[in-house]
């Protein structure tokens, strides 16, 4: 989706230009821009006509019609930026406020199921993907996005160019994985689809990178092959990843910059899905006196 589409209002064009000013991400441009159309949509007038009035009635017409609070939230975070930056008028929102958001545990599976999850894999492009993901932590754009001079088996180490937040950083490359990376290097040679310093997972067309989709397709696939009937996504072998290395005694702080995570906070929400540190933990029942 292109937002600097030809035939904007002069507003819109002001808004993206105030975006492309403090380097937002692509995605994130679209979602402000999105929020605008909507409130536009809504008042059915041009959004800088708007009151303070307006945009609490904005509000509550999106709780009213179901929905759901981070949406809501991301909604306000646009406008927040409209309001606020473009048109320097942050006091009429006054009246809007951020809305709580229910705090749910991540879906993770177990080793026995991430094991079945990758032999289960169409091809070894895919399973080499899913592998990297589970190994590693890396989010799906993080996975998709690496090249074959990201791999440094010197350092035993893989570089994450741009990843969340627009950062750097490394990522961990256990012997196991880099044996895998080179049995699907051997291949995709092989097959003409891994070019010289081109993408470690080369999509239909080498030229261009897996996407995002594809790898959620294949994840999906490999689950109802492997007969998993939890939720699973490309986020549930991040998940996976964090709180089995948390089973494993390592520490959270270090998970934290496994993970990419800018505050500690974030990753402390596997303690709560560490299901082996739960059962080492006696109960009081257990030390009462007999009856």
């Amino acid at each position: 989706m292109d937002i600097s589409t030809p035939a904007v209002s002069p507003l819109r064009q002001r808004m993206i230009e105030d975006m492309r000013m403090r380097k937002l991400e692509a995605k994130t441009q679209q979602a402000y821009v999105r929020a605008i159309v909507k409130l536009s949509a809504y008042l059915g007038r041009s959004p800088a006509t708007a009151t303070a009035e307006d945009l609490r009635s904005f509000q509550l017409h999106l709780a009213d019609s179901g929905t759901s609070p981070i949406t809501i939230n991301a909604t306000l975070s646009g406008l927040k930026f409209f309001f606020g930056t473009t048109l320097d008028r942050a006091h009429l929102l006054s009246k809007v406020q951020p809305v709580h958001v229910p705090q749910t545990l991540p879906v993770v599976l177990s080793r026995d199921e991430v094991a079945r999850l990758l032999r289960a894999a169409h091809n070894l492009k895919h399973q080499t993907a899913l592998a990297v993901a589970y190994a590693t932590g890396l989010r799906a754009s993080e996975v998709i996005s690496l090249k074959v001079g990201d791999v440094d088996s010197q350092r035993m180490t893989l570089r994450v160019q741009q990843g969340k937040g627009s950062k750097d950083r490394y990522a961990m490359l256990p012997p196991i994985l880099l044996e895998r990376l080179r049995e699907w290097w051997r291949l995709g040679r092989a097959q003409g689809k891994m070019l010289p310093g081109g993408w470690l997972f080369p999509g239909q067309n080498p030229v261009d990178p897996l996407t995002a989709r594809q790898l959620n397709r294949a994840i999906h696939f490999a689950a109802d092959v492997a007969k998993i009937d939890k939720r699973v996504s490309m986020h549930t072998l991040r998940h996976s990843f964090a709180t089995h290395l948390l089973e494993q005694k390592v520490d959270i702080r270090l998970i934290q910059v496994l993970l990419g995570h800018k505050r500690l906070e974030t990753t402390t929400v596997y303690t709560h899905v560490a299901t082996d540190l739960l059962r080492e933990v006696m109960s009081p029942l257990e030390n009462l006196p007999p009856t």
